[in-house]
């Protein structure tokens, strides 16, 4: 049997095999196939020009454009006449964005296409490669790559590392609630609305977030993402306008726009919100609602200062659209953060949060809390979409706050969050990056000043995934920006090579006093 290619190695000149019996050509073919099908390399990605990849994988040119071929052949990427070859999207685009629209007001109407990329690095299971006779041996031989396939800390990662979970917590909570009752058993469809117990504890929860709420007002879901889904489908129609922060997370985008919603982005950086960009999009294009993050948003970090709160609620009135304040990093803030919810009063407000963050990705639990006008509204479309919400696990969660095992999981977290964060930004600091936005949270958001969408293609060649900036925008476009995960972001090999890759691709030499 032919051996299969070895997956990339830390070792740059060990990428491609010269002894291994395997065509330099098929293994470059293998290498960017694997990322393509896997979700690595997004669709509309531009692979490096055939002069770089050359350099890069010590190859002649010749062998580039050979492997190029083959990736053609397969239909994983399309030649663009004098710009390149690039990554196909082989879905089909709910629209095309209006040719017609300013550059500075981009709205896609079609689902973005780089999407899926960071969701699918999520999942402990790569995609496997199809195995075909257009397949080359070493392509379809090679192992699948994800996050965790590359054998080390994939500093894109969105949640924290399973070694920081509880899953004795889990075990606790999941068995006392399965002996409680038949209801919080899961034997019959629980309340339409939630878990009773879980709502009342939610009550006392976002007391201590600084606002009021009744029981009446919460309606829970799977997950935040969940509860973000049944508002939009609530509140918008196809046509309608909504506001959403830019940079932001993409499967709010692509959410939106597969319903026909018009995405207006609204800036925002470690500096906060371009609350006058807002107020122009706002008098302009009439929105239904604005989305956003009001607490550690992801990617940046920020929370919102009282002042820009304030600021929000007086044009949402002045133009009369709705906020959904997406409060999924609540776990990681300081309670005394300004939330929306508690500055509006929950009129215009709908308050969106989630546990899986804090207590384990696989655990879906979230909630909507509801303007009262609309609480049975977003009931309809929770029931209509999936009829009830898993009870043993809401009731599992309730018990969680009930008891308090979930404050102290949390407070420990946090502290340890807060020395990973300490840590990265040091090392940041040691080899010259620059952090765009200050620390704070599960994320931060480093300036390298160079387009991460090719950076990320070089650290992928030494083992390390990160989360390019374009990831984090509405429109296709280049960024330099890249978001990490502190907590996965502490070894000093990854900070080292992030700077080599960034001298290499031509920026200035780091300032060590950056």
């Amino acid at each position: 049997m032919t051996p299969a290619a070895p997956p990339p190695s830390s070792d740059e000149s060990t990428v491609l095999r010269r002894e291994s019996g395997i065509a330099l050509t098929d293994q470059l073919a293998a290498l960017f196939g694997q990322r393509i099908v896997a979700g690595l390399l997004a669709p509309g990605a531009r692979l490096p020009s055939v002069r770089d990849a050359a350099t890069r994988y010590g190859v002649s040119p010749h062998t580039v454009v050979a492997a190029y071929d083959q990736l053609l052949a397969r239909g994983l990427i399309e030649a663009r006449s004098q710009r390149g070859f690039y990554v196909r999207d082989l879905r089909t685009s709910a629209a095309s964005q209006s040719a017609s629209a300013p550059a500075s007001e981009a709205v896609p109407a079609g689902v973005p296409n780089d999407v899926g990329t960071l969701i699918r690095t999520m999942f402990p299971a790569g995609v496997q490669l199809p195995e075909d006779e257009h397949t080359p041996t070493a392509m379809h031989q090679a192992p699948a790559m994800s996050s965790h396939h590359l054998g080390k800390p994939s500093p894109a990662s969105g949640v924290l590392p399973p070694e920081w979970l509880d899953p004795s917590l889990l075990t606790r909570a999941l068995r006392r609630a399965g002996s409680q009752d038949i209801e919080a058993s899961g034997a019959l469809y629980g309340s339409p609305k939630g878990d009773p117990l879980l709502r009342a504890m939610l009550v006392q929860h976002v007391e201590a977030l600084g606002f009021q709420a009744s029981a009446a007002q919460i309606v829970t879901t799977t997950g935040a993402t969940h509860a973000l889904d049944v508002v939009a489908r609530t509140l918008l129609r196809p046509g309608d306008c909504a506001l959403v922060d830019a940079p932001g997370w993409s499967v709010e985008y692509a959410r939106l726009a597969r319903m026909g919603v018009r995405l207006l982005p609204v800036p925002r950086s470690g500096d906060g919100i371009d609350l006058e960009a807002l107020a122009q999009l706002a008098a302009r294009h009439r929105p239904r609602v604005y989305s956003l993050v009001s607490v550690l948003h992801n990617p940046t970090g920020h929370s919102l200062s009282p002042v820009e709160a304030h600021r929000i609620l007086q044009l949402a009135e002045a133009h009369d659209f709705l906020l959904i304040e997406d409060d999924s990093y609540a776990a990681f803030a300081p309670a005394h953060s300004p939330r929306l919810a508690a500055l509006d009063g929950l009129q215009r407000t709908f308050y969106v949060t989630g546990f899986a963050k804090i207590v384990a990705p696989g655990w879906r639990v979230g909630c909507v809390i509801c303007p009262p006008r609309w609480t049975d509204a977003v009931l309809d479309t929770k029931l209509i979409a999936g009829l009830n919400t898993p009870t043993p696990t809401e009731r599992a969660l309730a018990l969680c706050l009930q008891q308090g095992w979930l404050r102290r999981h949390a407070e420990a977290t946090r502290a340890r969050l807060d020395a990973a964060r300490s840590r990265c930004v040091r090392l940041a600091r040691q080899h010259g990056l620059h952090l765009a936005a200050p620390p704070a949270g599960l994320f931060g958001w480093i300036e390298t000043g160079v387009d991460t969408e090719r950076l990320g293609q070089r650290l992928l060649d030494h083992g390390w995934l990160i989360a390019p900036g374009h990831l984090f925008y509405p429109e296709r476009r280049t960024s330099t920006c890249m978001r990490i995960n502190f907590a996965v972001s502490q070894e000093a090999a990854f900070w080292r090579c992030l700077a080599d890759e960034i001298r290499a691709l031509g920026a200035p030499s780091p300032s060590t006093s950056a």
